[in-house]
């Protein structure tokens, strides 16, 4: 019953453990998810900075690569620059999540990577001229600019944060495409060029710079008003940076004596650039090399600003997200661990309540049962029964649940089942109060009768007329006995006893006297052996009551044979073999049981009335009496055995006092 109740309190903490486990793995996979945000950030961020450092070198290294300067140091300094942004980015994606979309990226970085060495050696060269240098560069810049679509873990809009970053790193590159064509076109040697490859370089320019144009109306589209923000002051600060830079320039001219021409703003040189204009008339206007890539790259500085402000963002949200995570994960993971340990303990103090409360009502409940019930049942069927305390101590359990009623309702049983052995034992000290009355008239009258024959015997002559005398005599000391039977049946003691020690032979020959069919009798190999006074009397009447059974029982014309023997432990043993009808191993085992333990008198006593008199006056003093299945086919063999404490010492044979 315990473990079925523990069973049925541990499925709802199976529940809550199941419940919990799965809230948790929720919070884990978010945590996950939010982390593996924050290693995209970082991918992110390292790939915008290698992408902004690889087209800038390509850009810086335009005019000393078409001069021949191949060992320029703005060349050599923007490679070093992209060669540690590509150790940066190798190991942002050693970290980064494996997944499929992030692998396919970054092996298209790969991709262009490989032609990086081959790129920078042959660039703006013959094998590679301008246009294909552009391409070249563009092959790793462009992937490097397609990892920022992988950002917007958390967001509202999870597109939009990679969008607007994609669109931005879009417009940096387009104005780095049309900062790197604009100063081929005012650098190169017109006359070397093929015919129509400058209106093929005017044509790209005019649409790298019709691009970024596009790319800054994808920006406001995917952006916020602050990202809009941000990119205006950006951009108003370099175009206050060229106007300081402007002005620095004309002071320095007018301090050389040379003339100054200011530049136009960068909008306005483009389209002079676009036009196909001599580098002689745009230097005319101020349209320089140095001033082109000057002004270009503020406006390409303003927009990696903006890029690397918003990556940074990104990446700050990222982690604040994946700190929220964690701490959601590690709070739910208290909370659930809490619950589950709660409802454990919870169930395992419910059910140890439950189940402390089921032993002792089931401890109190075998005690009662197997115990005090049963020790109040047997004080009460004493013959003489000693006071009992019927009081009945209530079950140690005062709940008011089903336990403590099912305490409750037993005490109740309990109170009615020692009433019950109360009246029976009252019931029981009524009927043997009548069999001691009854007895105690009719012994009076026995007695009476007996000394009347007495009388008579003495003076009858006649032997017919003494036969019949001494037969009736005979049947008032068998009437007598009846009426012992009755005093041992309501647990009286005989009123005569011996006053000195009986010879053994004496007692067996007393019994035989005391049965109907005395003559059957055969008694042989008695030995020399006293009882004492007061067993004697109990064992003429037990062993009178063994041999009336053994001649009832048996055949008329068989005899029933007598004999005893003395022990080497100082007991006595005396069998009685009859050759009556057989009993079955089941008889002898029910009769021995009965004599070894006699019952309470009830209404079943009167068919063995002689057996249950045997079993109580055997009890009284300690004699065994047994039945056992005679050698031959039929009979019986009664053993009664005298412990040494109804034996005494031989002496001289004492006289029956009060007959």
């Amino acid at each position: 019953m315990a473990k079925r109740l523990y069973v049925v309190l541990l499925i709802p903490v199976l529940v809550a453990l199941s419940l919990g486990a799965f809230r948790g793995k929720r919070s884990i996979d978010t945590l996950q998810d939010a982390e593996d945000a924050v290693r995209v950030a970082q991918l992110v961020q390292t790939a915008n900075k290698y992408a902004s450092d690889v087209i800038n070198e390509r850009d810086v290294s335009v005019v000393p690569l078409l001069k021949g300067k191949r060992s320029d140091s703005a060349i050599t300094k923007a490679r070093a620059i992209t060669d540690q942004d590509r150790k940066d980015f190798d190991r942002a994606v050693a970290n980064m999540p494996r997944s499929t979309r992030l692998l396919k990226r970054v092996a298209a970085v790969r991709t262009g990577e490989k032609a990086l060495t081959e790129l920078r050696e042959d660039a703006f060269t013959a094998k590679l001229p301008g246009v294909q240098t552009e391409e070249k560069y563009h092959l790793i810049q462009h992937p490097l600019m397609e990892l920022s679509n992988e950002l917007g873990f958390g967001s509202s809009n999870q597109a939009s944060f990679g969008r607007t970053l994609y669109a931005l790193s879009l417009t940096q590159a387009a104005e780095s495409l049309t900062r790197a064509i604009g100063q081929r076109v005012l650098v190169q040697d017109r006359d070397d060029l093929a015919d129509g490859e400058l209106d093929v370089q005017l044509a790209t320019f005019r649409s790298y710079a019709y691009l970024q144009q596009v790319a800054l109306q994808e920006f406001a589209g995917a952006g916020t008003s602050e990202d809009m923000d941000r990119l205006d002051q950006a951009m108003a600060a370099a175009r206050k940076k060229g106007e300081s830079l402007a002005a620095e320039a004309a002071q320095k001219a007018e301090d050389a004596g040379k003339p100054f021409v200011a530049p136009p703003p960068l909008e306005e040189m483009i389209q002079r650039i676009s036009s196909g204009a001599t580098a002689e008339k745009l230097a005319a206007e101020g349209i320089t090399p140095e001033s082109f890539f000057t002004a270009s790259t503020l406006a390409f500085d303003a927009y990696r600003r903006v890029e690397v402000q918003l990556s940074d963002t990104a990446l700050a949200k990222a982690e604040e997200i994946s700190d929220d995570a964690r701490r959601d994960a590690l709070v739910n993971s208290v909370v659930v661990v809490a619950a589950v340990v709660l409802a454990f303990l919870l169930a395992m103090w419910v059910a140890r309540s439950m189940t402390g409360s089921m032993r002792r009502l089931r401890g109190a409940a075998l005690d009662i049962a197997q115990t005090q019930l049963p020790a109040l049942v047997e004080k009460l069927s004493q013959p003489r029964p000693h006071p009992v305390n019927t009081r009945v101590a209530p079950i140690p359990i005062d709940t008011r649940d089903e336990i403590g009623e099912v305490a409750r309702a037993f005490d109740q049983v309990h109170r009615e089942a020692v009433q019950l052995a109360a009246e029976q034992a009252l019931l029981r000290g009524n009927v043997s109060a009548i069999f001691t009355s009854l007895s105690r008239r009719s012994e009076a009258l026995v007695e009476g009768q007996l000394h009347l024959l007495t009388d008579l015997e003495k003076n009858e002559a006649d032997p017919d007329q003494l036969e019949n005398l001494f037969r009736l005599d005979h049947l008032a000391t068998r009437m007598r006995r009846n009426g012992e039977n009755l005093l041992v049946l309501a647990g009286e003691e005989p009123r005569h006893r011996w006053d000195q020690p009986m010879p053994l032979i004496d007692t067996v020959r007393a019994a035989a006297s005391e049965v109907e069919q005395y003559e059957r009798v055969q008694i042989s190999g008695i030995p020399e052996t006293l009882v004492h006074g007061r067993a004697a009397t109990d064992l003429v009447h037990l062993l009178a009551e063994l041999l009336e059974n053994a001649t009832t029982f048996s055949s008329p014309r068989s005899p029933v044979r007598v004999t005893a023997a003395r022990l080497p432990d100082g007991r006595a043993m005396v069998e009685i073999h009859d050759e009556g009808v057989g009993l079955t191993s089941q008889d002898f085992a029910e009769l021995n049981r009965k004599l070894a333990d006699p019952p309470t008198v009830d209404a079943a006593i009167s068919r063995r009335m002689g057996l249950f008199v045997v079993g109580r006056l055997a009890e009284r003093h300690g004699i065994r009496v047994q039945l056992r299945p005679a050698r031959a086919e039929y009979g019986a063999i009664a053993l009664v055995m005298l412990p040494y404490t109804t034996l005494a010492d031989e002496g001289a044979p004492a006289a029956y006092s009060n007959l």
